[in-house]
């Protein structure tokens, strides 16, 4: 609260108004002018403060100026520039040490190892050298630097010449420069240099001395080997060359392929180009070989140009063709190599397709074995194959060569092949039969298999290799199902056709015959089995025929054996998986509640298969794929088997039936 003075006047005199107002005034404006005057500046006081707080706001208001932190090295050897002269036995001259001082006070350098120090010099001045004896090589000389910066150290140096085997040589020390660079100068011309550890930059040669400058590696020693220069006079010596040319010959119908393998040996001189005669009516097409760098045919003459002289040997493939008849007797066109001394090899002859070489007439030429020929003869696996080793002698004996080939007419081969069939059949006394078919195929040409079905049979599904397919269809109303292919030289697998189908008959009597009809196939068939499932009230007899009644076996083929997993069901999710081992016929004796059991299995099935109708014809669309019927085998069985089914030979046992009176208590 801002302080108050009262004042007492006397009271001698009555003052007056005025005086009184004047006075009333005055303590207004004193008032108010210490309030103002309370209010406007800051009133003083403390603050209080941790300790650490003041000390980071008296470190920031105050820094303390810290000192550098020193090198992490003393001094570092920038460069080494030699400049040497051999005289001798010795090597003499300089070496520049530039040397970075980066520590006040005195510092030490290495010298580096191995060098005969006669003198150092500073900026003019001798510097002495000192010895550190604490490293484990000896005696390490050092200079001692006392001024930071850049300094070039002057060594006068001599290094030892080393002799060995008409070769000298010297080495300069590595070291822990940057760069480090030799300029040698030898008092001797017509040598030839050798670097080791770097980079030969410049060489020069004059009447009276060679120069060499070389880089190097700091961390690796720089040696110089130098030899006197042996003149070559191979290039003017004469061309002395033996050569190996072994020739291929495949007589096909309509023309003879040529192949020539050339190797050539230069014992003398040098070799820019290669001479092959060429018979008449021989066409060269490729000349292939990593020193071929051109070639040229003419006058019945191929001229081989190399990249480079051959001066010890070369070898290259000659490819060609010419027309020779188709059979009979053929004149076989030999190639010859020119300009050697020697000429060995020699020719073998193949006939591609069906035929076999019949009558041969050689001259100059002995019979050998296809592996005397080299890789490319003895990797032929032709049939009809004849060799032949050129006859020892010069290169202008005569050679020749003729034969008799005989053609034949290529005979059709099975191209595929069903190895074995496997039915399942399940039959109805209402005269209704469901077949599966299952076939092992081998294929390596067929694109589709053709299975004609019995008449008025529905297809159900059909699959390939287990996976389902839609077939197609052929103009006289069969079957067209997509085969898989080997691959040409590879054994074609076996793997598994399957279709499913269902066909109406004539319902059953008490007694009478059967006659079961089987798909038709464009393939023979070597083994089928066929396990039928029928009524259990009756009896069921195969009838003589190709069928015989066999104890059930599993499939012998692998690709039908263990059988297929289905899923996928009629009119919803059916699934079934097929035991390994196909479960053994029931015994046709069967009990009142077993005949139950199977009347009530029938009505299921049929319901599925009217569900299956119905869904199928409601809902029929382009392009689907067929489902996959899980085969419904119960009842009693009877196994049959048959061999070697004929191509569109439809198999058709023949079934007696008979009604058991004695079967459900009637």
């Amino acid at each position: 609260m801002p302080a108050q003075n009262v004042t007492t006047l006397p009271l001698k005199k009555r003052p007056g108004w005025p005086l009184c107002c004047a006075y009333l005034l005055i303590l207004v404006f004193l008032s108010v002018a210490r309030s103002f005057g309370q209010t406007t500046p800051h009133s003083p006081g403390w603050v209080v403060l941790p300790v650490d707080e003041y000390r980071t706001l008296h470190a920031k208001a105050y820094p303390v100026e810290r000192d550098p932190e020193p090198p992490p090295v003393e001094a570092t050897l920038t460069r080494v520039d030699y400049e040497l002269r051999i005289d001798g036995e010795l090597a003499s001259g300089r070496a520049s040490l530039t040397v970075d001082v980066l520590k006040d006070g005195w510092v030490r350098v290495p010298v580096p190892a191995g060098l005969l120090v006669r003198e150092a010099r500073l900026d003019g001045k001798l510097v002495s050298l000192v010895s550190d004896t604490s490293g484990k090589a000896g005696s390490q000389l050092s200079a001692l630097l006392s001024h930071s910066g850049r300094a070039v150290l002057l060594l006068d140096i001599a290094i030892p010449v080393a002799s060995s085997t008409g070769e000298e040589s010297i080495t300069l020390p590595s070291t822990a420069s940057g760069v480090t660079r030799a300029s040698v100068q030898l008092p001797r011309p017509g040598v030839d240099v050798r670097l080791t550890g770097g980079l030969l930059s410049e060489k020069s040669e004059s009447a009276a001395e060679s120069k060499w400058i070389a880089y190097g590696r700091g961390n690796e020693a720089l040696a110089f080997a130098w030899h006197r220069k042996t003149e070559d006079h191979r290039a003017t010596q004469p061309l002395r060359m033996r050569g190996s040319l072994t020739q291929l010959l495949g007589l096909g119908e309509d023309s003879t392929s040529i192949n020539a393998e050339v190797n050539l040996e230069v014992t003398q001189g040098a070799a820019r180009v290669a001479r092959i005669e060429i018979p008449d009516k021989v066409t060269i097409n490729q000349v292939l070989g990593a020193m071929v760098a051109d070639w040229e045919v003419k006058a019945n003459e191929l001229s081989v140009t190399f990249l480079e002289v051959v001066e010890q040997s070369a070898r290259f493939v000659v490819v060609g063709e010419t027309r020779s008849p188709r059979e009979g007797q053929i004149e076989i066109p030999l190639l010859r190599l020119l300009n050697t001394e020697r000429e060995n090899g020699g020719v073998a002859v193949e006939v591609l397709g069906a035929g076999e070489i019949k009558d041969l007439q050689s001259e100059g030429l002995d019979s050998a074995d296809a592996t005397d020929l080299g890789e490319m003869v003895s990797n032929r696996q032709s049939p009809s194959l004849a060799a032949f080793r050129f006859r020892t002698g010069d290169g202008k004996l005569t050679r020749s060569l003729s034969l008799n080939v005989a053609r034949y007419t290529p005979q059709a081969v099975l191209m595929a092949n069903v190895s074995e069939a496997r039915y399942q059949v399940l039959v109805s006394s209402e005269g209704k039969t469901l077949v599966q078919a299952r076939y092992a195929v081998r294929n390596n040409q067929r694109n589709f298999l053709k299975i004609t079905l019995p008449p008025g049979a529905t297809l159900w599904s059909a699959s390939l290799g287990g996976k389902a397919v839609r077939p197609g269809q052929s103009p006289d109303g069969s079957l067209l199902l997509p085969l898989d292919k080997a691959r040409a030289g590879e054994e074609a697998p076996e793997f598994a056709v399957e279709v499913v189908y269902l066909s109406r008959g004539a319902a059953w009597n008490d007694k009478g015959q059967f006659k079961l009809a089987l798909p038709a196939l464009d393939l023979p068939v070597s083994r089928t089995g066929l396990l039928v499932y029928h009524p259990p009230l009756f009896r069921v007899t195969p009838e003589p025929g190709a069928f015989r009644t066999e104890p059930y076996e599993n499939p012998i083929s692998s690709a039908l054996n263990p059988p297929a997993k289905f899923s996928g069901g009629v009119g919803g999710t059916v699934a079934a998986v097929a035991s390994p081992v196909a479960p053994l016929p029931p015994s046709p004796d069967m009990d009142s509640k077993d005949e139950q059991k199977s009347k009530r299995s029938q009505v299921a099935t049929q319901a599925l298969v009217d569900k299956f109708r119905a869904d199928s014809l409601a809902g029929k669309r382009a392009g689907i794929l067929p489902i996959r019927v899980a085969f419904p085998a119960f009842g009693p069985s009877l196994y049959l088997v048959s061999e070697l089914t004929g191509e569109n030979q439809a198999p058709s046992p023949g079934l007696s039936y008979q009604h058991e009176k004695k079967a459900g208590g009637k």
